[in-house]
């Protein structure tokens, strides 16, 4: 919790946000233009000394609006940029690709809690034959899961229905993913090296990453995982239950929470 002393030193600006305080706190227009920005302190600082339980009170409120502008500005993405998220030419789809609800993941192939949340999304699969998950590879531990990423992108490209076993035993396997280990995983599921070196030669990589960068920068995607479920942003590996009931709901009645 931020001391009261700091919010003290706050700019006016912060604490008129916080507080809701403005000029019509004085009786006219003039009389506000005659009080100099001490004076404006000073009454806000004493103001606050005598009623101190207004700091919490409007830090929540801060709080909850700023929460409220994100997610609204999150579904106005999640509108705007639908056909890129659901349909683009260089995601990959797994389960049912017609099925009639879709969920969305931002992963990295080198994030412990997307490992550990892998048998959840199989098993979300396995359990709802009308499931279309999308995956959209968002490298961002580094340039090892940058390289991996790019060859998952080769094998997309070249062997798109080999993908589901490349990736799968590129998440259940122990220690860092990068080219090299990436690329047995890939030779592993059958994809030879010159094809899968021909397709890296290529700027769909790049391209590819660049287009889930963006997309994830403009959702507020700070990590991995990271899921879009309806016109619901999901960040984290919130585990089988909250994933199905978010489903189950969004089939039932249209929202994440009926």
């Amino acid at each position: 919790m931020t001391p009261f002393s700091n919010l003290l030193r706050l700019p006016m600006a912060r604490f008129a946000a916080a507080l809701g305080l403005t000029l019509s706190v004085f009786s006219t227009p003039a009389t506000a233009q005659e009080i100099d920005r001490g004076e404006i302190e000073k009454i806000v600082r004493e103001y606050i000394l005598k009623n101190p339980e207004i700091i919490t009170e409007a830090l929540t409120e801060l709080e909850r609006r700023e929460q409220e502008a994100e997610e609204a500005a999150r579904r106005e993405v999640l509108t705007s940029s639908a056909d890129i998220l659901y349909n683009s030419t260089r995601q990959v789809v797994l389960g049912n690709p017609q099925g009639s609800v879709t969920l969305v993941e931002f992963f990295d192939y080198n994030c412990g809690y997307c490992k550990r949340a892998y048998g959840d999304m199989v098993r979300l699969m396995d359990e709802n034959p009308d499931l279309r998950v999308v995956l959209k590879e968002f490298p961002v531990l580094g340039q090892p899961s940058v390289e991996a990423a790019q060859v998952a992108i080769a094998v997309n490209s070249v062997a798109p229905e080999k993908y589901h076993a490349f990736h799968e035993a590129l998440m259940t396997r122990r220690g860092q993913a990068n080219l090299a280990s990436a690329m047995e995983a890939a030779t592993g599921a059958g994809i030879s090296t010159e094809d899968l070196q021909a397709a890296m030669a290529t700027d769909e990589a790049g391209q590819t990453i660049e287009e889930v960068y963006s997309l994830a920068n403009r959702l507020g995607l700070t990590g991995t995982p990271s899921y879009v479920i309806g016109d619901e942003v999901v960040m984290g590996a919130v585990g089988y239950d909250q994933l199905n009931t978010k489903l189950s709901d969004l089939k039932n009645c249209g929202e994440t929470t009926c």
